[in-house]
């Protein structure tokens, strides 16, 4: 997962909006959005899930759990010698608090990342890191695990720190938002769908220096990545809706997209497949 905005607690009627792209090799194999237990774990979840190393880049278990992860860009990355896919599950399983599952954490056995944890019914919220939010791109200055609690706020992630203003970060999380004022789910999803699907690049002089050459950093600037001749691209679209219910239940509706790579004459794009919609009961 490449780019994520998020509103925890923004708006009474809709206490997690969540609108995300994961951004990935097409040759890696996927499992999209579907319920599976994590191994040893107590809860189900609903997640996509790596096929490569087992591990998933965003999941809802039904606990009330959530968990989110991109990595961070440098120039020189480092796969590490675990998979960072394998973090969110930590969480998802249910078996530790926030304590916990920060003391698990091995910072240099893992390339760099960003890993957003909550937990809806507690309302407890983090970010953790182990690149310095102060230069993420320079693999050199990590010293360790960085934590940050989350209050209610509308935030945005992409492959640099949390909150880091890139262009495709501001523009989905001014998305987000907007589709929290919006009284019928219907439109809030379609309105988060267009944004996840804006093919746009930012502007040369508000594009990032993470290192990586300048094509390649123009080809990223955008919401929904198309770097075929690379075998690149956005795989992935999810939209995360919490509204309540009757009853005073909340319901958790999930909606992905799934964007296959280039076969034949077909380019890699949205496409016309309509999405996988789970919904949650989460009382």
């Amino acid at each position: 997962m490449c780019l994520i905005a998020f509103a925890i607690g923004a708006h009474p009627d809709c206490p997690l909006l969540i609108a995300g792209n994961r951004d990935e090799f097409f040759e890696r194999p996927t499992a999209p959005l579907h319920q599976w237990t994590v191994p040893g774990g107590t809860s189900s979840i609903w997640a996509g899930r790596d096929l490569r190393d087992g591990g998933t880049w965003l999941g809802f278990a039904d606990n009330g759990r959530i968990a989110m992860l991109t990595n961070v860009r440098s120039a020189r990355a480092a796969a590490g010698a675990r998979s960072r896919g394998e973090l969110p599950m930590r969480w998802l399983a249910g078996q530790c608090d926030l304590d916990e599952l920060a003391s698990t954490i091995d910072p240099a056995a893992y390339g760099g990342f960003n890993l957003v944890v909550g937990d809806f019914r507690a309302g407890h919220w983090a970010w953790l890191s182990n690149r310095s939010p102060q230069s993420p791109h320079t693999e050199a200055a990590s010293t360790g695990l960085h934590r940050q609690p989350l209050g209610p706020g509308i935030y945005g992630l992409s492959n640099a720190a949390l909150d880091t203003p890139w262009p495709k970060t501001e523009r989905l999380k001014a998305a987000v938002r907007h589709a929290l004022g919006e009284p019928h789910h219907d439109d809030a999803r379609a309105l988060l769908a267009s944004a996840l699907a804006d093919t746009h690049h930012a502007p040369p002089h508000q594009q990032p220096a993470t290192g990586v050459p300048r094509e390649m950093e123009h080809a990223l600037s955008s919401p929904f990545i198309d770097m075929a001749e690379r075998g690149y691209g956005t795989r992935s679209s999810l939209v995360a809706h919490v509204r309540r219910g009757p009853q005073a239940a909340w319901y958790l509706d999930l909606n992905e997209w799934t964007h296959p790579g280039p076969s034949g004459p077909q380019r890699h794009g949205w496409g016309t497949q309509p999405p996988v919609n789970v919904r949650i009961a989460w009382a």
